[in-house]
């Protein structure tokens, strides 16, 4: 069965860091894309970073908000993505999601979270206080 299933949340202050992971099962993340998205109560997902490879070359996104504070990697086997945060803020907070999909079905632009072309980990809560 494909999914992904995030994990390493939980509460952090001000200031200080933490590392999500997203495993897959079922699938790994060679050919994929795969990214971290932010959804706080009442509003949609906010892209928060993507992370692809072809042909050798390794490629990375960021949103403005989190750029030079959270950084994202996978483990050698291709089954793990991580999001590493730090200098956290009370706007990190959070309900984080892992989403892949096939590089040969992105044109630049995560679908709707509705598409069938997308799996959707079911999330992991991060609240920052102080």
């Amino acid at each position: 069965q494909v999914q992904l299933v995030e994990s390493g949340g939980g509460v952090a202050h001000v200031g200080g860091s933490l590392r999500l992971a997203c495993t897959a099962s079922g699938f790994t993340f060679h050919t994929h894309i795969v990214g971290w998205f932010r959804q706080v109560p009442g509003k949609g997902r906010e892209g928060i970073t993507s992370i692809s490879e072809s042909g050798g070359h390794r490629f990375h996104a960021y949103a403005d908000s989190v750029k030079d504070r959270f950084h994202v990697s996978l483990n050698d086997a291709r089954t793990t993505m991580y999001l590493h945060m730090t200098q956290l803020t009370y706007t990190d907070s959070g309900n984080y999601f892992c989403a892949s999909m096939d590089q040969s079905d992105f044109n630049g632009e995560w679908p709707d979270p509705s598409s069938a072309l997308v799996t959707w980990g079911k999330g992991t809560q991060v609240e920052v206080s102080q």
